[in-house]
């Protein structure tokens, strides 16, 4: 008996820490990164996708609020925050071919975004979502920590917009291969641009287990669209509402 209550009171303990959390987050990652290796890469295997099901599960079973789940996912969502810096790498890199293909890169990223904007936002307006839906929708193809960014300057929930930036990663990243097939895109530079672009950093990762070009031009498209979104999204929202 005394060695069961001893259990019990240490994982009540566990259950309320924010290491338990943290380490949730990261084993639920390696988990979906190995099935995903075990599949042959899969894009329907996508690790993103398994990790937020194994976290969501887990978290659920042992009723754990959010609140403390975040706790020790801060660290993870600062390193997010970190990362921003190192979307100058890829443009850096990449500036020579930036160079040669400037004005269609540029023109890809902008009527990209237009685009997500236009559609994600007219649908959900046409199908009666609320404002607050509405307005996380803008930056959801925007790489989530600069997408959480944009989120505050516009009066956007945050925590939403980065909801709507994870979805709509972890799609681009299992359709892209089918829909880029479709409409026989078969150069690894435009493909991986078109991932860059839509997906984020989640597509970026994808791209990259494919082909080193394919993740190249999907980092400099990454890290375009933010830039670029960074700066446009809030004048296109004033002008929207």
């Amino acid at each position: 008996m005394n060695n069961s209550y001893s259990i019990a009171e240490i994982w009540v303990y566990l259950s309320g820490s924010p290491l338990l959390a943290l380490f949730i987050t990261l084993a639920g990652y390696q988990v979906g990164l190995t099935i995903y290796e075990k599949s042959g890469q899969n894009p329907f295997a996508n690790p993103v996708a398994i990790a937020v099901l194994i976290v969501v599960s887990f978290i659920s079973a042992i009723d754990m609020p959010y609140a403390t789940y975040f706790q020790g996912a801060q660290f993870v969502h600062f390193l997010l925050g970190s990362a921003i810096v190192s979307l100058a790498i890829p443009i850096y890199r990449g500036y020579a071919k930036l160079k040669m293909r400037a004005l269609p890169l540029v023109l890809a990223v902008m009527t990209g975004g237009l685009v997500s904007i236009v559609s994600a936002v007219g649908i959900a307006t046409w199908l009666g979502a609320d404002q607050a839906m509405v307005a996380a929708l803008f930056a959801k193809s925007v790489t989530a920590p600069i997408a959480m960014g944009i989120a505050e300057r516009i009066g956007a929930s945050p925590t939403l917009t980065a909801i709507f930036a994870v979805m709509t990663g972890i799609l681009g990243a299992i359709l892209a291969r089918y829909i880029l097939d479709l409409l026989r895109i078969r150069a690894w530079w435009q493909r991986g641009f078109a991932l860059g672009v839509a997906s984020h950093g989640i597509g970026v990762s994808r791209a990259f287990s494919l082909n080193v070009e394919a993740g190249a031009y999907a980092s400099l498209a990454m890290g375009l669209h933010g830039i670029i979104g960074a700066v446009f999204i809030p004048w296109i929202y004033r002008l929207w509402v």
